[in-house]
């Protein structure tokens, strides 16, 4: 499991995908979004943009990344 530790009070949905290492560009991140790949807390996550908290849980492919403050 990765983790992402916010420097903010939020970090995007696309902005933590690429910062984990699990997609290189935006645009290869709002692909694997908008193909509904993406879970955020166990559902399906259509929004790249979609605000990430600490304790939220992002799943693709098998890999997962948790949100820490």
């Amino acid at each position: 499991m990765e983790i992402i530790r916010l420097r903010e009070e939020y970090i995007k949905l696309g902005q933590a995908l690429k910062a984990a290492g699990l997609c290189e560009k935006g645009s290869d991140a709002k692909e694997v979004i908008t193909d509904g790949l993406v879970k955020v807390n166990g559902e399906t996550e259509l929004r790249r943009g979609r605000k990430l908290y600490d304790g939220d849980v992002v799943t693709l492919d098998g890999e997962e990344i948790r949100i820490e403050k």
